[in-house]
């Protein structure tokens, strides 16, 4: 299984002065990591940009400098090398790219000297093959908030970490800490309650089982903590009952959060790389 990036992704110096950020670089190295944690090899995509105006340049659209017959033609000769390495070693699992970048843009690309949604001039010549933006490709780790009181509780926490896992994510499981004693003394309680918050403060997205007439208390606060820092948070409601005549559960934490039905629609929610 491989990937194929952008070169800048490896080397942020390929990219124009000035625009790398130190955010920009956290994403890469979190989509780096992800590759790391499942055995993703990366394959770095030729640098059109790079090549054909030098690593040292300034920020500019596709139309001020590239649109070009020589860039053009270097376009079809680079694209002609990714496809040998595409038949050589099969389909990629996807091509991760930079967004905003005039050659290896995935869903916004800077044509002009406005930003414009569509894939880069480079990108556009692998419709064929699904691409993420870093950003997107980067966030892979999980914390799965939910009920785990009761040995049905606990089973299907487990049945969503195997499935979430098989899709290249990297879950934390709440369950796993080991708290199974309502006899906890003070300092127990601080230091799970401390392991929870740090856990979810590197997540980069919750997903939070929410059935029964009500969503678990503590699923609840971890929803509402996940949101305050600006964390995407995913609902999985596989209870057919109505919280009220438009809500599927809480109003708050709906409002607060994408919700699927099934388990199976949760690869999909998360953009996952094998959905």
């Amino acid at each position: 299984m491989y990937v194929l990036v952008s070169p800048c992704i490896l080397n942020p110096a390929c990219r124009a002065r000035g625009i790398t950020t130190e955010e920009d670089k956290q994403w890469f190295s979190r989509a780096l990591e992800r590759c790391r944690k499942f055995g993703i090899e990366v394959v770095a995509l030729p640098c059109p940009e790079s090549i054909y105006l030098g690593t040292d340049r300034s920020p500019g659209s596709y139309l001020d400098r590239l649109a070009t017959p020589a860039f053009e033609a270097l376009l079809d000769d680079l694209a002609e090398q990714v496809r040998k390495i595409v038949h050589e070693r099969g389909e990629p699992l996807c091509i991760v790219g930079v967004d905003s970048s005039p050659a290896c843009g995935v869903t916004a690309t800077y044509y002009s000297s406005e930003k414009q949604p569509g894939r880069g001039a480079f990108l556009a010549r692998f419709s064929d093959i699904r691409a993420f933006d870093v950003k997107t490709f980067a966030r892979h780790r999980i914390y799965l908030a939910g009920p785990l009181f009761t040995e049905a509780e606990l089973a299907y926490n487990l049945v969503l970490y195997d499935l979430l896992t098989r899709h290249l994510f990297d879950v934390y499981l709440p369950q796993e800490v080991g708290d199974n004693s309502s006899c906890r003394d003070r300092e127990e309680h601080r230091a799970i309650f401390d392991r929870h918050v740090r856990a979810l403060r590197e997540a980069d997205i919750v997903v939070a089982v929410c059935d029964g007439a009500d969503a678990d208390s503590g699923t609840a606060w971890e929803m509402g903590y996940a949101y305050a820092l600006g964390k995407p948070v995913i609902v999985l409601r596989t209870d057919f009952r109505m919280a009220g005549r438009h809500e599927c559960v809480n109003l708050m934490l709906e409002e607060s959060a994408v919700v699927v039905l099934k388990k199976e629609d949760l690869p999909v929610a998360l953009d996952s790389p094998l959905a």
